[in-house]
């Protein structure tokens, strides 16, 4: 039997704080080579559209691989839609169909969220968002639960999605957030940016950040997207989830730099194979296209609780 599961059934079954040290796993054996090189196939729809592959999804401890299948439309929300097929790792049976909108939000956000706590300073709690769409409100939400916030500052090119944003984080988080009118003002002060926008061309540059702050952008992970400039990736430390994929569709790419331009993968850092921010004035780069293993993670937790809990419908898929 497949079990099959929605949106809402996804959002209830997943358990952020267990997440944690089992994405962190799966980056430490990405990076070491341990698992197999999920592939990530791209086309453009006519139209607005483009479409995403991601397969195979394998990671540790994890008996079953993923296929996600889904898109991008920005102007129709949610911008990201698809459904992820689990199947059994053994003889390859389809053990579940979900939903992939929510679960890609979770991963990406969760993922995100881990990186920035690793390379940002420690003290670092002076937050600007630009970008109010789901990848900043993830982000935001996930890096909340890692560490302490002082503030935060949102800036979208929509004032309405931020005005929501304002209110819809503020009475969720105990920390103060505000809106900002450009992202200059945004960023000003801050000591992370988190990053999250449809941008094809840089809108971060590197002389409008303070020493030592730290940027996650998540925006370049299609070919010809890029939201940081160049002068920011050369000059400070650069972090990527993969070096092949930066370089090919994601922020170094994006920007006509090569691979001599990363300074290490998350996967290294969480390992211990490299140090990471090594100075408080040191500014750091975390720049994630998305991997098939991330979806692999969650989706494998939100099946077994889904089998636990009764939860979801059965289909005799090759009945």
């Amino acid at each position: 039997m497949t079990r099959l599961l929605n949106r809402s059934e996804v959002a209830d079954l997943v358990d952020v704080p267990a997440l944690v040290p089992l994405l962190e796993e799966a980056f430490r054996a990405h990076s070491a080579g341990e698992l197999i090189h999920g592939q990530r196939f791209f086309s453009r729809l006519p139209g607005p559209g483009s479409s995403m592959i991601l397969a195979p999804g394998i990671a540790p401890g994890v008996p079953a691989y993923s296929v996600k299948v889904h898109s991008k439309f920005p102007a129709s929300p949610p911008g990201i839609k698809g459904v992820l097929l689990l199947n059994d790792l053994q003889d390859g049976r389809l053990l579940a169909i979900l939903d992939s909108t929510y679960l890609t939000a979770v991963r990406t956000g969760l993922s995100a969220a881990i990186a920035t706590h690793r390379l940002a300073r420690s003290a670092a709690g002076r937050v600007a968002v630009v970008g109010a769409g789901v990848q900043g409100e993830f982000q935001l939400r996930y890096l909340a639960t890692l560490r302490e916030l002082e503030s935060v500052r949102v800036f979208d090119a929509r004032p309405q999605q931020t005005q929501r944003y304002v209110e819809r984080l503020g009475a969720e988080l105990a920390v103060p957030v505000q809106g900002s009118e450009d992202i200059a003002g945004a960023v000003a002060d801050a000591d992370i940016v988190l990053m999250a926008t449809w941008a094809s061309e840089p809108i971060l540059y590197l002389d409008m950040l303070r020493p030592g702050c730290h940027v996650t952008t998540l925006g370049a992970d299609q070919p010809h997207e890029a939201e940081v400039d160049a002068a920011l990736i050369r000059q400070g430390l650069f972090v990527c989830d993969d070096r092949e994929l930066a370089v090919r569709q994601g922020a170094v790419g994006g920007v006509n730099l090569g691979p001599e331009a990363i300074d290490a993968e998350l996967g290294e850092i969480i390992a211990g194979r490299h140090p990471g921010r090594t100075g408080a004035d040191e500014i750091s780069v975390y720049g994630a296209v998305g991997l098939a293993f991330q979806d692999v993670v969650v989706a494998w937790q939100v099946y077994d609780s889904a089998l636990r809990n009764d939860v979801g419908q059965d289909l005799a898929f090759l009945a």
